[in-house]
């Protein structure tokens, strides 16, 4: 009923107030040099502690930041469920891809991997993709940590490594990936990515040429924007025509023939040249995914000297929002037999409009708390709301803050920051 949905909404409102400011107390102790009090949205933490994912136990450190929520979420495998709008997608990227590449032996040339273990190396998701130690991608704040050395995989390019060193130069990953995130209908602290990497040796990427046997992929001469140090300019453009071109038919299997499309130059760390994809959907330009050509030195430690390739990246619920119009990402995790019949089609590429669910309006509170003036992150207050309010809390917004007039002779907490929490029901729940 409205009413009982009403009712848990307020509670969890007045329960985040009462945490929040036992936060805000807890990081005054801590301020102060006492030990903290245990935070409600954290897994507890004791000398000698683990924590039990997928069948393994992971010690516990200064660095361990999963949160209940969290932990509800891994091994969901939206993905791989049958008929969920994820999983439509990627059966639809795969069929793509099975019918328009395939080997010599008539078998597909891009090989499927969507069911590898979401938990990684911190080398896995940093190191092996050459993220220098200081970069901000790293920082707790911005990641799930199991410990300092094993986390919740940021992004499917994880596995590029492994894949690439057990002999693979054709494949897609699809997985969960985790990220600390704010709180609104774009943004949720799981979601899911589609990778793919292809590699070329010297008599793929030239075959049909003419004059291909005198063309090389390598030489030794300056990086600049166009191009990295160790390939020529001609390897390169080949790479970026066919990634592009790819991307091109990708896209156009997806949303239609005569779809607008333009590049945007951008930096990743692991591929250079680089660029987003950007479509022109509804008369809006929407970014889609990103690629770029293989860093080379990422493509040798894997041990492929000999080849060269590129990579890209999209968010499957970035898809499905824009294919089937679904406002918010919270609905992909809905259990509700109204949102999920939806898509249960005998075709998975018949086009689908969801149909919202509810025409109840949201509701607003507001709430305001002392801050510490160090060891505080945003994040930290959006896991502590998705762990009490649930996925009833649609949007968190900074409305105002107050710094005391006299902060510098007070070193106990000195900021106010009132947020907004918009309550949104009635897109999960259902209503009788």
């Amino acid at each position: 009923m409205v009413a009982s949905a009403l009712r848990r909404g307020a509670h969890a409102y007045v329960y985040l107030v009462s945490k929040a400011s036992h936060i805000s107390r807890g990081h005054q102790h801590q301020a102060w040099g006492s030990r903290p009090a245990a935070g409600e949205c954290a897994a507890q933490r004791a000398p000698g502690s683990v924590v039990e994912l997928l069948g393994t136990s992971y010690p516990q450190d200064d660095y361990s930041n999963l949160t209940r929520k969290v932990l509800t979420r891994v091994g969901r495998n939206l993905h791989n469920q049958q008929h969920h709008p994820l999983w439509l997608i990627k059966e639809r990227v795969k069929e793509h891809f099975y019918k328009q590449y395939v080997g010599r032996f008539g078998t597909p040339l891009f090989s499927v991997y969507d069911s590898l273990s979401p938990v990684v190396t911190t080398w896995q998701n940093f190191d092996s993709l050459l993220i220098p130690a200081d970069h901000p991608s790293r920082k707790k704040g911005d990641n799930y940590y199991l410990n300092r050395t094993h986390m919740l995989r940021a992004h499917t390019s994880a596995h590029q490594w492994d894949l690439l060193h057990a002999g693979l130069d054709a494949f897609l990953v699809v997985g969960d990936v985790y990220r600390r995130d704010q709180i609104d209908s774009q943004h949720y602290p799981i979601f899911h990515q589609l990778e793919a990497v292809r590699l070329f040796s010297k008599h793929e990427l030239f075959a049909g040429i003419k004059d291909g046997e005198n063309l090389q992929l390598f030489e030794q001469s300056s990086r600049s924007a166009h191009k990295q140090e160790t390939h020529t300019m001609e390897a390169v453009k080949f790479v970026e025509f066919d990634l592009k071109q790819t991307l091109t038919r990708l896209v156009a299997h997806l949303f239609g023939d005569g779809l607008e499309i333009r590049w945007v130059d951008c930096y990743f760390p692991f591929t250079h040249p680089s660029f987003e994809m950007e479509i022109n959907f509804h008369g809006e330009w929407l970014e889609v995914l990103g690629c770029g050509v293989m860093e080379q030195q990422l493509v040798n430690s894997a041990g492929a000297q000999d080849r060269i390739g590129w990579a890209f990246g999209l968010g499957l619920e970035r898809l499905a929002m824009i294919l089937y119009d679904i406002p918010d990402i919270r609905l992909f995790w809905s259990e509700d037999e109204r949102f999920l019949k939806q898509f249960r089609v005998s075709n998975m590429n018949q086009k689908v409009k969801f149909q919202p669910l509810s025409k109840y309006p949201p509701m607003i509170n507001d709430i305001s708390f002392w801050l510490p003036s160090e060891n505080y992150a945003e994040n930290d207050f959006y896991d502590l709301v998705r762990t009490i309010g649930g996925d009833l809390v649609e949007k968190v917004d900074l409305i105002d803050k107050f710094e005391h007039p006299k902060s510098s002779s007070h070193p106990k907490s000195t900021l106010v920051r009132n947020r907004r929490m918009t309550f949104a029901y009635p897109i999960i729940n259902t209503w009788r």
